[in-house]
Order: C-alpha cells, then sequence, then structure tokens
C-alpha cells in the first residue's frame, strides 16, 4: 500500500486580504452515541469500563456529534476544517473508520446530504474547488472524508502527522487508510519563527498572514492538536476540536476519560479557558457537545 506522504508548511500560505474577515458554517455530518464517563471522567472503581461503555445502559448513551467547518475566505477561497465521516461509514464502517473507530461509533445515525461535501456543495462550493483543509487532529471521526476534496492541501501539526503514521497509531485513535496517498499533506510547525503568542495561547500561526485565520497549539488530546480561529466580522469564533469536548470541560472542571498527554492538555485547556474569560463576546465550539451544537445558527459572518 502506499503510503501518504508530508512536506513542510510555508506559512503565511497565498490569498490574503488585509483586514479579511470569513464567514462559517458548521456542518454536522454524523452523530453516534457514546458513554458519558468517555467525555466526563467519572470515580469509582468501574470507572474506567463505564467510559468504554461496559455496563452502561443504552438509556443512559449520549448522543455525540461528528463535525467539519466549512471557511470562506474572500480572496483565499474555501477553508474546510476536519472533514467529518465518509459516506462509507454507513456502509463499510470497519474499512474506512478501521476496526477501533468502527467499534467506538456505536448508533450511528447519517444521511448522505450530510457528508462533509455534500454540504459544501449545496451552499455553492465544489468540494474539487476546496483549496485547504486544516485537521485539528487525525483522528478516525475527524480525517474519515479527506478523500472527498482531492484538490485541497491538508495542512497538519508535524507532531500530529508523526503520531498519526507511527507503527501503533491504530490504538491511539488513527486510521492510516484515510491518508488518502493522493493528496497533498503540508505539516505545519509551532516551533518555527512564524509562530508567535497570541493572547493567552504561547505559539499561534497566522494562516493567510492577514488575521482571518490562526492555527493554535492545543496539544495533549493527542500529541499535535491545533485548534482554529476564525475572524467574523464582528467577533472570533473558536473551533476548539477535542481540546475540549464539552463546554463542561472549559468551564466546570470536567475532564476526558483519556488524554494523550496529561500536562499539555491541561495547558491546552488553561489557556482556552483564559481566552474565553479575556474574550467572552467570542463564539467557542467544542468538539463533541451536542447541547453547545444545537445552540448553534447554520451560517456566522
Amino acid at each position: 500500500m502506499m503510503l501518504a506522504r508530508a512536506t513542510a508548511a510555508e506559512i503565511p500560505l497565498p490569498g490574503a486580504q488585509p483586514d479579511a474577515s470569513v464567514v462559517l458554517h458548521p456542518l454536522l455530518c454524523a452523530e453516534v452515541t457514546g458513554p458519558p464517563g468517555w467525555f466526563h471522567r467519572s470515580g469509582g472503581r468501574a470507572a474506567g469500563l463505564k467510559a468504554f461503555g461496559v455496563g452502561v445502559p443504552q438509556a443512559e448513551l449520549i448522543q455525540v456529534p461528528i463535525v467539519a467547518f466549512l471557511i470562506e475566505h474572500p480572496t483565499a477561497g474555501a477553508v474546510l476544517v476536519d472533514t467529518g465521516f465518509h459516506s462509507s461509514a454507513l456502509t463499510d464502517p470497519r474499512q474506512n473508520l478501521g476496526w477501533l473507530g468502527a467499534l467506538m461509533s456505536r448508533g450511528l445515525k447519517m444521511e448522505p446530504s450530510q457528508t462533509a461535501a455534500a454540504q459544501c456543495t449545496s451552499r455553492g462550493v465544489d468540494p474539487q474547488e476546496v483549496r485547504f483543509i486544516v485537521m485539528t487532529h487525525l483522528h478516525f471521526d475527524h480525517a474519515s472524508a479527506l478523500v472527498d476534496f482531492p484538490a485541497a492541501t491538508v495542512l497538519v501539526s508535524e507532531l500530529e502527522w508523526q503520531a498519526a503514521n507511527a507503527r501503533t497509531s491504530t490504538f491511539g485513535g488513527y486510521c492510516k487508510a484515510q491518508l488518502d496517498p493522493g493528496l497533498s499533506y503540508k505539516t505545519v510547525d509551532f516551533g518555527s519563527a512564524a509562530a508567535c503568542r497570541r493572547g493567552p495561547f504561547e505559539r499561534t500561526l497566522d494562516l493567510f498572514g492577514d488575521g482571518s485565520i490562526a492555527l493554535v497549539d492545543t496539544p495533549g488530546h493527542s500529541a499535535g492538536h491545533m485548534s482554529v480561529i476564525a475572524r467574523l466580522a464582528e467577533r472570533e469564533a473558536l473551533l476548539a476540536g477535542d481540546a475540549i469536548y464539552t463546554m463542561a470541560t472549559l468551564r466546570d472542571g470536567e475532564r476526558p476519560w483519556r488524554v494523550q498527554n496529561e500536562a499539555r492538555f491541561e495547558k491546552s485547556v488553561q489557556a482556552l479557558r483564559a481566552y474565553d474569560e479575556q474574550n467572552p463576546q467570542s463564539l467557542i465550539i467544542p468538539g463533541h457537545d451536542m447541547a453547545a451544537w444545537k445552540e448553534l445558527d447554520p451560517i456566522y459572518s
């Protein structure tokens, strides 16, 4: 099997427009069910088993959104953040999501019209013309539909790329089969000279050099997780990805059952919390919070 290859990205990318703002489309691509203990860690001897759903009644499972975001930049064009599930996850989940992803995607509900590609099309954006995909990280529920955007340059942090291609990556939540070798992959380096502090975030990258989209280093959930700040006309939107599964992680002290690095995760959460306190008008969207998702508008400009 041919392996996907990546080269270093040169940030900023072309396409800047001074003082540009963007339009944001949240895309609900699928829903699965999951045990509450996976997202909010509980105590007791059986906490680990319950986090994986063992002994958890069906009625206590929660709905979990699988999401992506379409960002329209006035001159750089369409930017996708994550990809949601590919349509084949409905018919052959093991092939697309891997054995672990298929196991964790219980209760999958999805219509073909919900794929990120279909939703781009319905919004007048040809998937063949999506220029860039920013991956918060490469776990199976985020990278499933990369193949639907053949002309896109896929941007991922260098540490995340290494983690996804490690020998034991399957056990970390990755599925190498999702990394279509026909795509162009570019790694971003938060240790480069282009990186700078932005508010409480120590390392960020200005994607186009015009302040419209910032990549934010928020590791811990995975080795190279990053979040995204999009500048709307009147405020910012922070797409937190899985740096926070839910708003309760940000504001109420809840913690997930498992993260890749506890210390880095905590540092990222504290930076996100500081951003939340300093920017109360900003829209913050967590990775898998159905209650928060239901409060979102179809489009933000």
